[in-house]
């Protein structure tokens, strides 16, 4: 084994055989894990969003008491429309899929670019205000490093999610299980602590809310206490993960999914709506270099060294949890992009499966991602916030948009519960745009319009990418039904192949008309020289075949099928012909291994491949289309065997 094997088995670890009857359970997550995993994104944002809601309430502090039950409502009324987003896409791909199928392609294009750039910023906002409470503790000296520093945890964030979800779950479970401890437990003290004022608050904030109304007029009142609302709406972040991530979920998955979505509501709403109250009945004053949590913590939990040292460990846990927030980024985003490569919208390869069964492109693509984000903001979380906040509600808007039109339209072949879940659907709707709206408009100048301007160049490029691999797929359609040969008759005796004798070894894609092109240049390059004609394919273990026995028996059914057909297109014209199949999801591993395995069978064996070639080619071409052949032509020639590139120009 080579040193770069055994440091990417070290760092990795073993491969996964896709095929194994237990694989699935061993990778997929039960509803506890899945509420940690997933549902982190949202309860570490409720370390920021409560605190931009009561500080933009200003001196009208008695309004955080609608907000608070207001919120907890909100994180109901979205995670119900969530829960019918899980039970008609079973399969996963939430927001994206449910714009798609809904919407329109178009729509889903708009919701899939908006959640790619909110898992880019999850990762980089988490991890910035994470490494911004840890060095809040340290010497000002130390401020040059913390850059580096966020740098380092996106790095660990990438190796861990590189070796499997399920593992980086398990390394991150005991920061997750600690902030809810004691948060729920100083939630629920300081509220006890103060329930005399509690009794209290309710009339004096509605005789309080009389008198605003009418010094300033119900309308400015109204707008006021919505646009510090929309301010903590990072607050309901991460619900829509879990509709992303079905496929990833322990079977039954819609039983399944619907308990974490339970458990991230209760878990969220409880501590997003009773930081807010916390402010209120102990009256948090915002103090420099302090979050509102960590005043309010202090002066519930006192000066003693036994209350110092509580809050010292809240703290910290409190920054722990917004990395785990941010790996929610490399859970759920990797699934976005390869839903939307397996639609043709982004490059082919964020849809494949790396030796342990992750979408590896993905995670390293976000990785790289929201370092170039850290980098260009310079780790400040003022702005990160502002580009953050506003993607994450135009896809909660479009895919609660779906629901609406879906159980508008579905009416004869809905439940009988249609009524009430179209009403939900519409509620939520309308929440979430509302939200949406005003947040656009009160941050647009102030760095909105950034992330406005990079949503529209995403889905530009994204254009431009379906509009080249449908004029390629286009073309590859015509080409499969011209050079398609009929099979007139099937031999009762196949020609057995003289293992001696020169051989062609013709390597299959996906394309028969490819696989086809192959032979018959060879064929005609070498008239009557070979004597047998071996094909070789793998079947790819991608997300798309990934979801299940069934699917997975699809595909093999498929490739055989398919190499069947070439092996009875040469025995019918008394050429002995057989084939070799593998599964995985390396194409070139696999190859590589079958090459050996006929190289050594076969030893006067020549291979040869086809590999598409445009016009205009580039780095662009060469990144959106599989390099397999000239990958594999170098590892062939290092082992002693040859490898004939044949061009097919399109």
């Amino acid at each position: 084994m080579s040193i770069a094997a055994k440091l990417k088995h070290y760092l990795i670890g073993d491969p996964l055989n896709p095929f194994n009857p237990n694989i699935l359970r061993h990778i997929s997550l039960v509803a506890f894990l899945a509420w940690i995993g997933l549902g982190a994104d949202g309860l570490s944002s409720s370390c920021y969003g409560p605190e931009e809601t009561f500080i933009a309430l200003g001196t009208h502090k008695h309004l955080a008491l609608y907000i608070a039950f207001a919120t907890a409502i909100t994180v109901f009324v979205i995670s119900l429309g969530y829960n019918q987003v899980i039970e008609l896409f079973p399969s996963g791909g939430g927001g994206y899929k449910v714009a798609t199928q809904l919407l329109g392609p178009y729509v889903g294009l708009v919701s899939g670019a908006a959640l790619i750039i909110d898992y880019v910023l999850t990762i980089a906002v988490s991890t910035a205000s994470g490494m911004d409470a840890v060095f809040s503790m340290l010497p000002q000296h130390m401020l040059s490093y913390k850059l580096f520093a966020e740098i380092g945890i996106i790095i660990l964030l990438v190796g861990m999610n590189m070796r499997g979800m399920k593992e980086s779950i398990k390394v991150l479970l005991p920061i997750f299980l600690g902030f809810v401890i004691i948060h729920f437990a100083l939630i629920v003290y300081g509220i006890a602590a103060h329930s005399q004022g509690l009794i209290g608050i309710i009339p004096n904030t509605l005789t309080e809310t009389k008198q605003l109304a009418g010094v300033m007029g119900w309308i400015p009142l109204l707008a006021l206490m919505l646009h510090a609302y929309s301010l903590g709406g990072g607050t309901y972040t991460g619900l829509e993960a879990v509709s992303n991530n079905v496929n990833r979920l322990s079977e039954p998955r819609v039983t399944t999914g619907k308990w974490t979505m339970f458990y991230m509501a209760v878990s969220l709403s409880f501590t997003a709506g009773g930081f807010i109250l916390l402010y209120l009945l102990w009256q948090a004053q915002p103090v420099m270099g302090q979050t509102l949590n960590a005043v309010v913590f202090h002066s519930i939990l006192g000066d003693s060294w036994l209350g110092q040292g509580t809050l010292m460990i809240t703290l910290l846990l409190e920054a722990s949890l917004l990395f785990v927030g941010a790996n929610t980024g490399f859970l759920a985003g990797p699934s976005v992009l390869a839903n939307m490569a397996v639609d043709n919208w982004v490059p082919n390869r964020f849809r494949h499966l790396s030796t342990r069964l992750v979408i590896q492109n993905g995670v390293i693509l976000f990785g790289i991602a929201a370092l170039l984000v850290l980098l260009w903001s310079q780790g400040r979380v003022a702005l990160l916030v502002i580009l953050y906040s506003i993607n994450v509600f135009i896809t909660f808007s479009l895919s609660l948009l779906g629901l609406c039109v879906f159980w508008a339209t579905h009416r004869s072949k809905a439940s009988p519960y249609w009524g009430l879940r179209l009403t939900f659907s519409i509620l939520a709707t309308f929440i979430t745009s509302s939200i949406l709206c005003v947040t656009l408009s009160s941050k647009f100048e102030s760095g909105g319009w950034v992330t406005v301007v990079i949503t529209c160049a995403v889905i530009a490029i994204c254009l431009l990418i379906k509009r080249h691999y449908h004029l390629v797929n286009q073309k590859l359609t015509q080409l499969d039904a011209q050079l398609k040969q009929p099979i007139f008759e099937k031999r009762t005796h196949p020609i057995i192949p003289d293992p001696q004798q020169p051989t062609a070894v013709i390597l299959v894609g996906k394309s028969p008309g490819i696989g086809m092109h192959t032979l018959l240049c060879v064929l005609r390059m070498f008239p009557r020289h070979f004597k047998n004609f071996i094909f070789l394919s793998v079947g790819i273990v991608d997300v798309e075949s990934f979801t299940g026995a069934s699917a997975l028996g699809k595909m093999r059914e498929e490739v055989n099928e398919m190499l069947q057909y070439f092996v009875d297109y040469c025995q019918q014209y008394g050429i002995a012909a057989e084939s070799y199949i593998a599964f995985g999801t390396d194409t070139v591993e696999k190859l590589s291994q079958l090459a050996e395995t006929v190289g050594e069978k076969f030893p006067n064996c020549i291979f040869f491949s086809s590999k598409l070639i445009f016009e205009h080619d580039n780095w662009i071409t060469r990144f959106l289309h599989n390099e397999t052949p000239v990958t594999l032509q170098r590892q062939l020639h290092l082992q002693g065997k040859e490898l004939v590139i044949l061009p097919m120009k399109i």
